[in-house]
């Protein structure tokens, strides 16, 4: 009878959903998850009499069947509602078995101790919660107890504030940090109740405990950063300086990530006075504000010329505020940006303040984007007194055979303004590096592409400038100043550079020092093209970042939340890797997510099964007209390896040659929203970052 009237309840849904909609598509309802989080509330009354009332909770659930643990028979109730029933004093396993939409079912068993005697070996545990500002963590564990109250002790507030079953833990948040008188009350079957007092010091958390999100890789002509670690902070700039002000000013440092700190705020300023900023290039400005107490702060940049002008910010405390301005906000009220001096800051309470700068859409991606070469030939690498001279030394065929290292080394300027030296596992050392002999050898830091390095690329005055200690184009140890180690490292160098061959010749010279002019000559690699998604990317791991629903876009039918972020952890360090050329690899670690459908017993992180495994060699499309990226290969695949344009693998063997997915890149390409209908009316979405 329990399976006749499930499989009715199931039917009776299918036709409601029938009903209402023009179709009779029901493939949706694969992607609908079981329930999860099963659990339940026990309240059972003081008065000996043993009556408890059941509250059972799931996500994803429509309904419950309540087995009571008792030989009573089950019983069943709505999503939303409880039951009540009467036991006699002992404890029960009390079976909650949860039920979704089409007859799913997920279970859970907890343990309800039903005695008429007052709880004993009351134990609570009170804890300040470390991540959340004035949140207090109580658990309480007791003998012939079954669940507990706690009463805050804050004023003007109905005690208690919440009720959980024994040996279950509450997460409650002050509205202040201080020291409350805290009473914890056990409660079983009895009329008597057991009690704990006391008196508890809750606190605030005064300071970030984790830093906001890297700003997207921009070229340095796209942004002027007056304080950044993710930029190159403009020169000259005091971040203190001497106003009158009773704000206190220190330097923080959150595990190597700088901040401003600023307490006890009325106002402050950053001064950059003697190196004057013309941001009337820019677009926006951009500021990442943590407070604890703070409400709101004015930002005012200050202009040279023009009146002072402000934009005001809400603030939400105990965590990172990003703020957008664009500054056509300041302009509009008659600030002048194109000899922006200074900044000010006014209001209240403390704040820290992260990635001020100002920036704009990305420039049209430089002609020398791609993957660059030092030409094999003689006379490539030459030094002289004079430019593009090479009376001095001149390499000679020989040597660039005994340099094969060297010149296999690549110079890649990215579309986004990145730039990286990739040597491989080897390059030409030499002694002033600290190596014996001279010759091919591991690559020495700075000189090994261990930092996150630009270029700017001057096509008026022919420049290129990479920024970066250790980036370098052809000989590390030429730079503006002059040769290594007779000067320091540079944080960046300037070359001149002559193109030609339509852009896939680049003659590049140096005057190192005073006088001493070297010049390389590099090649395009025209094999490799070059797109926006170039790159490693990851899925970003936050909630809503896989979901599936009725339309482009829509999550209603799944959503991931946080914890299954956490849960997918081996999932979410996967990477989809889009080469320069057109190849892609699915890099999954030792371990993914894998699910039923693939063979496994049951979901989880696992190895991957082919061919889903980058057992097989992929190619990539990307049609920037059409906003679609087609992946070639059987078992490539982005986000879950399931959907398909055909709709969705039961069979791993099924695995189409080809998927074709749609595609939209936002935030300086270094976000990309990947949707694909899989099947008819079925609409997967993934949100990647790129790393």
């Amino acid at each position: 009878m329990k399976i006749i009237n499930k499989i009715s309840k199931v039917f009776i849904i299918f036709m409601m959903i029938l009903a209402c909609t023009d179709e009779t598509n029901l493939d949706f309802l694969d992607a609908v998850p079981a329930p999860s989080n099963v659990a339940a509330a026990f309240n059972i009354t003081q008065d000996n009499t043993g009556l408890v009332t059941i509250s059972p909770t799931a996500e994803g659930a429509t309904s419950f069947e309540i087995q009571l643990g008792d030989g009573s028979p089950a019983m069943e109730v709505r999503s939303g509602s409880n039951v009540s029933h009467t036991y006699a004093e002992g404890t029960y396993n009390v079976n909650i078995i949860a039920s979704n939409i089409k007859g799913d079912t997920t279970e859970a068993t907890q343990e309800l101790v039903v005695s008429f005697q007052a709880p004993q070996n009351l134990v609570v545990t009170l804890e300040n919660d470390k991540a959340i500002s004035k949140q207090l963590n109580i658990t309480a564990t007791a003998d012939f107890a079954s669940m507990y109250e706690f009463h805050s002790g804050e004023t003007g507030v109905t005690q208690p504030v919440a009720t959980a079953n024994i040996g279950e833990s509450i997460n409650y948040q002050y509205q202040t940090a201080g020291t409350y008188s805290i009473k914890v009350i056990a409660k079983g079957g009895a009329i008597a109740t057991t009690e704990h007092n006391e008196d508890f010091e809750v606190t605030a958390i005064l300071a970030p405990l984790a830093s906001v999100s890297t700003p997207p890789n921009r070229s340095a002509t796209d942004v002027i950063s007056i304080f950044s670690d993710a930029y190159t902070d403009i020169t000259d700039i005091d971040y203190n300086p001497n106003w009158g002000q009773q704000t206190v000013y220190n330097a923080f440092d959150l595990n190597g990530d700088a901040m401003l700190q600023y307490s006890n705020l009325n106002y402050q300023g950053i001064d950059f006075s003697n190196n004057v900023q013309d941001a009337s290039a820019m677009e926006t400005l951009h500021i990442d504000v943590w407070t604890a107490d703070a409400t709101s702060i004015d930002i005012f940049p200050i202009s040279s010329t023009s009146a002072e002008f402000f934009v005001t910010k809400t603030l939400v405390a105990d965590q990172w505020n990003s703020f957008e301005i664009p500054l056509k906000e300041f302009t509009d009220q008659g600030l002048v940006i194109s000899d922006l001096k200074q900044f000010k800051f006014v209001g209240s309470g403390s704040v820290f303040i992260d990635n001020l700068y100002f920036w704009k859409t990305p420039s049209a991606p430089s002609i020398l984007s791609g993957t660059w070469k030092l030409s094999p030939e003689a006379g490539s690498l030459k030094v002289g007194p004079s430019l593009g001279n090479g009376d001095w030394w001149s390499i000679d065929a020989a040597s660039v055979t005994t340099r094969a290292c060297l010149y296999d080394d690549e110079y890649v300027f990215g579309m986004d303004g990145s730039f990286k030296n990739s040597l491989g596992t080897d390059t030409w050392v030499e002694t002033w590096q600290g190596i014996a002999v001279e010759g091919c050898g591991v690559p020495v830091a700075p000189h090994n592409n261990s930092g996150a390095f630009t270029f700017i690329h001057d096509e008026t005055n022919n420049k290129v400038t990479v920024n970066g200690a250790g980036a370098y184009l052809g000989l590390p140890k030429v730079n503006n100043a002059g040769e290594l180690p007779n000067v320091a490292v540079p944080s960046s160098i300037t070359y001149d550079i002559t193109l030609s061959n339509n852009n896939t010749v680049m003659e590049v010279s140096i005057e190192a020092g005073s006088g001493v002019f070297w010049s390389y000559k590099l090649v395009k690699d025209t094999s490799q093209i070059t797109t926006p998604i170039d790159g490693t990317w990851k899925i970003a791991p936050e909630a809503g970042s896989l979901k599936v629903g009725p339309s482009l876009g829509n999550g209603d039918w799944w959503s991931i939340d946080a914890a299954g972020v956490t849960q997918r952890a081996c999932f979410y360090d996967d990477e989809y890797v889009f080469s320069a050329g057109g190849g892609f690899s699915n890099v999954l670690g030792a371990d993914t997510w894998v699910e039923a459908w693939q063979g496994v017993t049951a979901d989880g992180c696992a190895a991957a099964v082919a061919p889903h495994d980058n057992s097989n060699a992929a190619t990539f499309e990307y049609d920037a007209t059409a906003n679609t990226i087609k992946l070639n290969g059987k078992g490539a695949y982005l986000g879950i390896p399931k959907p398909n344009n055909s709709g969705e693998l039961s069979d791993p063997t099924t695995a189409p040659d080809s998927i074709t997915y749609d595609v939209t890149l936002s935030n300086n390409n270094t976000e990309m929203e990947i949707s694909i209908e899989a099947g008819s009316g079925v609409f997967w979405t993934y949100k990647l970052l790129k790393q």
